[in-house]
């Protein structure tokens, strides 16, 4: 009954609507100004969500940083040598000890580098002579292939590259390590980096071949 209701009803709204603008149809109808005019509107008021919502995204940011510093002294958080913030909470996410030993950012800086570090050395080298051919060798049909192709990696998301890197690469080069004697754990920086080189390769060959 509700499915019939709701196929009735829309029926309904569209004849009327239809009737209605079939009967405004004139030439003397500005029509077009009308309808630009509500456009615009529809628009400035999407950008007014955006701008309202990324005001918001930074003030919530703001807030439970403050709050986060009224409990941990910033000079340990910048300076601390040991982060494991899953020991200062319960369960059900309740603080349970604010130690501020736990929440040193010091492991934090130290791993995002190591991590740049081992994905510039993948996506760099690689990038880079990838850009060399396509500017320089490549003819133009293969350069009209390869280079869009290229580029499907960049709109590739980043949780599938997580994915991709969690069920995949840590694995086997957890293997690999432990075929040559090696204790490698699956989060080992060398996955993460890897797969991040893989990620931004799009990213330095179109730079590198924009400058060439």
């Amino acid at each position: 009954i509700s499915l019939i209701a709701m196929v009735a009803v829309m029926a309904i709204l569209a004849f009327l609507g239809f009737r209605a603008g079939y009967r405004n149809i004139e030439p003397q109808r500005r029509t077009r100004h009308f309808v630009e005019r509500a456009v615009m509107i529809v628009l400035i008021a999407c950008s007014v969500v955006a701008i309202f919502t990324t005001i918001g995204i930074v003030l919530s940011l703001i807030f439970e940083s403050i709050r986060f510093f009224t409990m941990i002294p910033i000079h340990d958080f910048l300076f601390g040598l040991h982060w494991s913030p899953q020991s200062a909470f319960a369960g059900a996410g309740e603080v349970v000890d604010a130690n501020p030993e736990v929440f040193g950012a010091i492991p934090l800086i130290v791993g995002t580098l190591f991590i740049t570090f081992i994905a510039m050395l993948v996506a760099g080298p690689i990038g880079l002579f990838a850009a060399i051919y396509l500017s320089d060798y490549a003819s133009k049909s293969v350069r009209a292939v390869a280079k869009p192709v290229l580029e499907i990696l960049a709109g590739v998301p980043t949780v599938v590259y997580g994915f991709f890197a969690a069920l995949t690469v840590a694995p086997f080069i957890r293997q690999t390590g432990e075929g040559f004697g090696l204790d490698v754990s699956s989060e080992s920086a060398l996955a993460a980096g890897v797969v991040m080189g893989i990620m931004i390769i799009p990213f330095v060959s179109s730079l590198s071949d924009d400058v060439i």
